[in-house]
């Protein structure tokens, strides 16, 4: 009985240094690092050089249809406005004086379309979020290029004449009518083909559509709405709106448009933009309204995925301890045997009783 405790314990001491080693191994051992994207990942960063590509891929769709909105748009730029009605009568609000533009028109995309995406880039570089800077340029460029489509489409449905068209149509302020009673133009025919093409206005739509996106933008990743009362953020976000503002006016004071085509070409335009801003990001008021929906997507996927790791890493151990533990117990019955008490030979011992007691 000694020698079998002996053993059992010897037994239960070679267990528990597996036991020390294996817990001495794990202990050494560094945590695990995710490489790559999953490393960037759980820092809460996806940058382009590890899901640039996957997003690309995912809305490959959109800049294909983004590309046909652009053939759409030089389409209708190029085709013939509808030559609208214009008789004598009319003339009285058409006799504004031809000037050049405030805001040129090669200035409209630069301000519209590549100052947001200047500030996309920026907030990038600081947060390191592929998600946020791809649907931010996707989101502008749809709403500046859808607004554009519909602006294009009513100007040349509409044709309604500019406040200058008299001086587009009779330079020399010489008017002449057919028998109808419409215009029999003598001007230059681009003057006059641009004349009829007042409403609405393309500079105020496009300057709400792209500006007004960025004033959603800024509204969301400041916080305007977080109820703390911070009138600076309020000021952030209608500075885009303010030059809008001014541009619109511009084309008023230039006599290129009516107040109401203006009024119209802004409407357009922000009702637009929301619609797409809405489409990749939340209410710039929600609690959640300064990431894109992808990015909050992202991190609940990488949440899933680092739990199933947890989980598995979690079972891998515990199948090897009871491994080792299976192992251990399959060593103990060789221990027992080699700490048992010795076998005593009983039949030589009687040959021996035999021998004195005189039997052989």
């Amino acid at each position: 009985m000694a020698w079998n405790k002996l053993g059992s314990l010897f037994s239960f001491l070679n267990f528990h240094r597996i036991l020390q080693r294996r817990r001495q191994q794990q202990q050494e051992q560094p945590p695990l690092q995710l490489a790559g994207a999953e490393g960037a990942a759980q820092r809460g960063r996806h940058p382009i050089k590890t899901h640039g590509a996957k997003v690309a891929r995912d809305h490959l769709h959109d800049w294909l249809i983004l590309m046909l909105l652009v053939m759409i748009e030089v389409g209708l730029f190029v085709i013939h406005p509808f030559y609208r009605f214009v008789g004598k009568d009319m003339m009285a609000d058409l006799k504004y004086p031809m000037k050049a533009n405030t805001v040129p028109v090669w200035a409209v995309p630069i301000y519209s379309v590549l100052l947001p995406i200047c500030v996309f880039i920026f907030v990038y570089f600081r947060r390191r979020d592929v998600y946020d800077l791809h649907h931010s340029v996707l989101g502008l460029l749809f709403a500046v290029l859808i607004t554009a489509v519909i602006t294009d489409a009513i100007k040349d449905a509409v044709g309604r004449p500019r406040p200058d068209f008299f001086w587009r149509c009779f330079p020399d302020g010489k008017d002449v009518y057919d028998r109808w009673g419409n215009v029999v133009c003598h001007g230059n025919k681009a003057d006059i083909r641009e004349g009829h093409k007042s409403f609405p206005s393309g500079h105020a739509s496009w300057s709400f559509a792209g500006l007004g996106f960025l004033s959603l933008y800024l509204s969301g990743k400041v916080k305007v709405f977080d109820r703390k009362g911070h009138i600076a953020k309020l000021c952030i976000i209608l500075l885009p709106l303010l030059a809008a503002s001014l541009v619109a006016v511009s084309r008023v004071d230039d006599y290129w448009h009516h107040w109401n085509d203006v009024f119209a070409g802004a409407f357009l335009g922000l009702v637009v933009a929301a619609f797409c801003y809405r489409q990749f990001f939340p209410n710039p008021y929600d609690d959640q309204g300064w990431g894109p929906y992808a990015y909050f997507d992202a991190l609940l996927e990488e949440k899933d995925n680092e739990d199933e790791d947890a989980a598995a890493q979690t079972t891998n151990a515990l199948t090897a301890q009871t491994m080792e533990v299976h192992v251990v117990n399959q060593t103990l019955p060789s221990n027992r045997e080699n700490f048992s008490s010795p076998r005593l030979d009983y039949g030589s011992a009687s040959r021996y009783d035999d021998v004195e007691l005189g039997r052989r």
